[in-house]
């Protein structure tokens, strides 16, 4: 595996703070909708539930919900994998903010290739390489402590790299910047996230209970426009998947690991100030 020597990963105050929040994080919706099938995410979901879950026996009703909505969160990323366009079992490809690695995890099992993650949470690597191991495939999904503003790999190794809901924790011409670097001529990137609509002006309230509920700052849709262009990737595809998300958020509501946030949600994509995108880009230079 070929890197460089790379700066120190926690550079700055809000670094160390978001790195320390992940690494005591512990949230039921990531935990247990995990242990259903050992395919841990730190996303959310896509696509109608199915409605029968919320009716049957009271007693195995949490069970229920919980397995629907981690079928939602891995239609999530099957949806950013489909994306990422012809990879070969040789090919290397990049998670950005990689979590807890499930997205890792199945982009192996679907390719056969290489697939390096990066975070800034020690615990998540600690974890995520754990769950590697578990599957077997430690010798081709490894996860490291890295800041993907400066990853310390080689130019040109990843044939894609992807991010799914981390970008707003970084400023976005600098995670572009290196992106565009680490990838080889014509390779992909692929970005998930929450942003707000410029149309409607800056942060609603409902964006800003967001960004309180996460430390972190969601970028306005135009941004993201703005940092691909200035770094060499061009965006062949763009799908507003907020229609697709809010049953998500509809059935979470009604869940037991509901942490309070689904209604700032909810209200942010229903009030149109809050879009959820995917939006796909390849380096051209």
């Amino acid at each position: 595996m070929t890197t460089t020597a790379a700066s120190p990963v926690l550079r700055t105050d809000y670094q160390r703070s978001i790195a320390d929040y992940w690494n005591k994080e512990q949230d039921p919706v990531n935990i247990k909708l995990g242990e259903v099938d050992g395919i841990y995410h730190h996303h959310y979901g896509l696509g109608a539930y199915d409605e029968s879950v919320l009716s049957g026996p009271e007693e195995t009703r949490d069970a229920r919900v919980i397995a629907e909505l981690h079928r939602l969160e891995s239609a999530q990323a099957d949806v950013l994998l489909d994306h990422l366009g012809p990879i070969r079992p040789e090919d290397r490809l990049l998670d950005g903010g990689s979590g807890r690695g499930g997205t890792s995890l199945m982009a192996n099992r679907r390719f056969g290739c290489r697939v390096d993650g990066v975070t800034i949470s020690q615990k998540q690597v600690d974890f995520a390489n754990a769950q590697a191991a578990r599957w077997g495939v430690a010798d081709k999904v490894r996860f490291h402590f890295r800041n993907m503003l400066d990853t310390g790999f080689e130019a040109g190794d990843f044939s894609a790299v992807w991010t799914n809901e981390t970008t707003m924790y970084v400023d976005l011409f600098e995670l572009f910047g290196e992106f565009s670097r680490l990838l080889r001529h014509g390779g992909r990137y692929v970005c998930i996230t929450g942003c707000y609509n410029d149309v409607t002006g800056g942060r609603s309230k409902a964006v800003s209970q967001i960004d309180e509920r996460y430390t972190c700052s969601v970028h306005a849709r135009s941004q993201y426009f703005k940092a691909l262009t200035a770094n060499n990737l061009v965006p062949i595809e763009v799908v507003d998947l907020t229609p697709q998300t809010i049953p998500y958020w509809e059935l979470r509501e009604q869940s037991s690991v509901a942490t309070g946030v689904e209604k700032s949600f909810l209200t942010a994509y229903r009030e149109g100030s809050f879009h959820y995108l995917m939006i796909v880009a390849d380096r051209v230079r």
